[in-house]
């Protein structure tokens, strides 16, 4: 019984060692996104070593950057023409080489749009199932994700060799830039050149307002505007707070605004310490990206509208009203 013991022992010892974390990061080469940050979080949850691979072109300012967060252990530097866009076609070989050279038990990234893009090729590579939009890890192989919309919450054991996951940021504080030392190292060298896919260009939209993703105020408006032309109401009142101004479902395909404002389950996941909702009734595909919110504020005409279930404070109003008032008030 004793002999048994000590092997256990041994045993749990052994695999705690060996548990070693790979986070994907997300970057502009300059300046990391801050989703980066919430996946290291999420990966010093797992335990053991965690490793950073930075992959793009004269990426040094965001691997040095990386280098100073507390609990990085290592920062792998990719630096090649092929990861200009940072395409999930040749991102993904680097990953995987990546993994074949240090033998990762766990690898994240945060679940963006570029999460989502380049992780489910790794774990098919890997031939593992990925795991997504985790909220919470119980241990090295137990973690917790919503389903059905945000509605329900399933917490799984998964039995593969390596776990690839993506993070969901609002559910993880971000990691302190500061206090680290990680050592930089130069990440297997290969061509990673793409024949399937070819980065061309970008247009990015410009704004002085936060992004959405790390704003501390959102103001975000439905299809109740009635159009376009009547977010200028929530930008004044976003103007009034330092706000960010997102939007439902239903205004961007009334093409009230552009997608990059959109909220919502097939949109962008937001957590901030005020949520005020314009004009949205509360469908389903809304309520999964807002709902983790601090403070929800709601205003609808309709009292019945489901937004008025998740929210702190409801105002029953017409919003053509209520909302310049509110302004005119601040």
């Amino acid at each position: 019984m004793f002999a048994s013991n000590t092997r256990n022992l041994m045993r749990s010892s052994f695999l705690q060692r060996c548990k070693s974390t790979l986070v994907v990061a997300e970057h502009n080469n300059e300046a990391l996104n801050p989703i980066t940050l919430n996946t290291i979080s999420a990966a010093k949850k797992i335990g053991g070593d965690v490793t950073v691979l930075v992959a793009g072109t004269k990426c040094g300012p965001a691997s040095e950057a990386l280098a100073k967060v507390e609990g990085v252990t290592k920062v792998l530097v990719a630096e090649n023409a092929a990861f200009k866009g940072f395409t999930p076609e040749s991102l993904t070989p680097l990953v995987v080489a990546a993994q074949a050279q240090f033998k990762f038990t766990h690898i994240l990234a945060g679940a963006s749009a570029f999460g989502k893009n380049v992780l489910p090729r790794v774990a098919a590579k890997l031939d593992v199932s990925p795991i997504s939009e985790v909220i919470d890890i119980k241990s090295e192989d137990t973690f917790v994700r919503t389903i059905y919309a945000g509605n329900a919450i399933l917490t799984l054991k998964s039995k593969d060799p390596i776990k690839v996951l993506t993070v969901r940021s609002t559910n993880f504080q971000p990691a302190a830039t500061s206090g680290g030392s990680g050592a930089v190292e130069q990440a297997a060298a290969g061509d990673y050149a793409s024949s399937l896919s070819e980065f061309v260009s970008q247009e990015l939209t410009k704004s002085d307002r936060p992004e959405l993703a790390g704003a501390k105020v959102i103001i975000s408006g439905g299809r109740g505007l009635k159009s376009g032309d009547n977010f200028k109401l929530l930008y004044d009142l976003a103007d009034k707070f330092g706000a960010a101004v997102g939007a439902s479902r239903a205004a961007v395909d009334a093409g009230f605004v552009p997608n990059d404002l959109q909220i919502g389950q097939t949109g962008k996941i937001v957590a901030p310490d005020l949520y005020i909702a314009v004009g949205i009734s509360g469908a389903i595909q809304h309520l999964a990206g807002m709902k983790d919110s601090k403070t929800i504020v709601a205003i609808n005409k309709d009292p019945e509208a489901p937004i008025f279930q998740v929210a702190d404070i409801g105002i029953v109003a017409d919003l053509f009203k209520a909302v310049p008032e509110l302004t005119g008030k601040l």
